[in-house]
């Protein structure tokens, strides 16, 4: 397990974050800590998560991914 941080533009208020969260608890083998403006901070399973995965939901929801660390 790895924690990482992806940092996300376009969010900007309460709604924001709860469709975050949606998208990335559609994915298997990833819990998050926490989500905020700008910012997600996940728990991924390596072996069944991919950065592209985290960058597709975070699109999916809206917003573009600036980094994931």
């Amino acid at each position: 397990m790895k924690t990482q941080t992806v940092n996300i533009q376009g969010m900007t208020c309460g709604h924001c974050v709860m469709s975050v969260k949606k998208e990335l608890s559609k994915i298997d083998g990833l819990t998050f800590n926490n989500v905020k403006i700008g910012l997600a901070e996940v728990v991924v399973d390596e072996s069944k998560v991919t950065d592209q995965q985290l960058q597709h939901a975070v699109e999916e929801a809206g917003y573009s991914v600036v980094s994931i660390q």
